[in-house]
């Protein structure tokens, strides 16, 4: 599942109006505008928004209001964090190794300077 969000966010134009959506709901033809495409283009994408869960329409009047959904995010927030505690556990270890290496390097120069008195 991860692979088709990511996948639907991959294409450019998909992640503008997404970043675009952060901001709030936009009605098809504000997305258009600040995104410089055409009506058809847009619809296209937000069709395959709403398919994979990213988007949610609500018609009011002749306009139709696009807005996010936060299950896919929270999806891939949860995928993403698997990863933060690998990088954050190897952190770690690296820390814990710089800090026997700086140890061991003390340690050599305080024989080192014993030895010379």
């Amino acid at each position: 599942m991860k692979a088709k969000l990511l996948s639907v966010l991959a294409e450019p134009n998909r992640l503008d109006i997404v970043e675009l959506l952060r901001n709030g709901p936009q009605p098809v033809g504000e997305i258009c505008n600040k995104l410089k495409l055409h009506q058809p283009q847009v619809s296209k994408h937000l069709n395959v928004l709403s398919k994979a869960g990213f988007v949610e329409v609500h018609p009011e009047a002749q306009q139709r209001i696009y807005n996010l959904r936060i299950e896919p995010f929270q999806e891939i927030d949860t995928w993403l964090n698997s990863y933060r505690k690998f990088w954050k556990d190897s952190f770690d270890r690296l820390d814990d190794y710089l800090i026997k290496l700086q140890e061991d390097e003390m340690k050599k120069k305080g024989k080192s300077h014993g030895k010379k008195k």
